[in-house]
């Protein structure tokens, strides 16, 4: 290897921060590798000559993950409008390392806060575009000179998209803003509002359930057609309560556990030994207002093999 030619350590030291890009853009930690495994398949497709030639192989596999997972964004939009019931980002197991090897602190918290499945949700109402501009500058630090080459338009018209999206992201917040002052400050403070709702499902307490929710609260369920799961959302602290003491009453077996769920305390329902819904919470003022149930088994396959670190994001 000459001196000019790319460190294979070097291009292969990408793939954590890629990973962790493709996986905010596209909601699916599997589609995100999928798109990074065919972004290096095109950078070693390439001649010697042709790698040489690259002056910066890291923002060069950049650009390409970033088209690969716009074109995968705008078949998925089609897709999703054929998903049975609600559609929701697939849920990472395990105390991960979110920041992808962020030196700075503002952007270990950037990266931290954008990959919990409230923030998630809001991404999955955003245009492609809209998504691939905000992502790679309000997350990851990208210049708009940089991000408009990878979605083909201007810098001026990059920062406006990123502009509409920073919009829905507040429009989204701003419900919750208003009493985020009283949520649980802490990591720990969470986890006992989740454990508190879990002691509570077990013991079908339906009163001490609709004392946990929000009068206000919503769950969404994402069964994918493949197994049972309400197909529009459950709104109400009493409705969702009623349906969790029914849901519990149809399983007699099933077992509760708390987990980490996209950097935050979750609950883990499994059934004979396998993982049949992950659960992550939006809390607020005590209580929780938003419940997001993935059931669909295609996206719990990490949750059913060995998995200790979860997927480095």
């Amino acid at each position: 290897m000459s001196t000019s030619d790319p460190d294979p350590r070097a291009i292969f030291g990408e793939r954590r921060r890629l990973i962790a890009l493709a996986y905010r853009l596209l909601g699916s930690a599997t589609e995100a590798e999928d798109a990074v495994q065919e972004a290096y398949a095109r950078w070693y497709a390439m001649s010697p000559r042709q790698q040489e030639a690259v002056e910066a192989p890291g923002a060069w596999l950049t650009t390409v993950a970033g088209r690969i997972c716009l074109d995968l964004l705008g078949s998925a939009r089609v897709r999703r409008e054929r998903y049975v019931g609600a559609w929701l980002p697939e849920p990472l197991p395990g105390r991960t390392e979110w920041t992808g090897g962020a030196a700075d602190p503002a952007e270990r918290v950037a990266l931290h806060e954008s990959v919990n499945m409230a923030f998630l949700v809001v991404l999955e109402s955003m245009t492609p575009a809209e998504r691939v501009a905000f992502v790679l500058h309000d997350v990851f630090r990208y210049p708009f000179a940089e991000i408009a080459g990878i979605i083909a338009r201007s810098p001026a018209a990059c920062r406006q998209l990123a502009t509409s999206a920073r919009r829905r992201v507040r429009t989204a917040h701003a419900p919750a803003a208003a009493t985020a002052a009283a949520a649980p400050a802490t990591t720990a403070g969470q986890a006992d509002l989740v454990r508190h709702f879990k002691e509570a499902w077990e013991a079908r307490d339906i009163k001490a359930l609709v004392g946990l929710l929000d009068p206000d609260a919503t769950m969404v369920a994402d069964g994918g057609g493949l197994v049972g799961a309400a197909l529009r959302p459950v709104e109400g602290g009493e409705r969702i309560a009623q349906y969790l003491i029914h849901m519990a009453a149809k399983a007699p077996g099933l077992t509760l556990l708390e987990r980490t769920v996209n950097g935050r305390p979750g609950l883990v329902a499994r059934y004979a030994g396998t993982t049949v819904t992950v659960a992550a919470f939006g809390l607020a003022a005590d209580r929780v207002t938003h419940i997001w149930a993935v059931r669909n088994p295609e996206k719990l396959r990490a949750w059913n093999r060995d998995f200790p670190s979860g997927v480095p994001l």
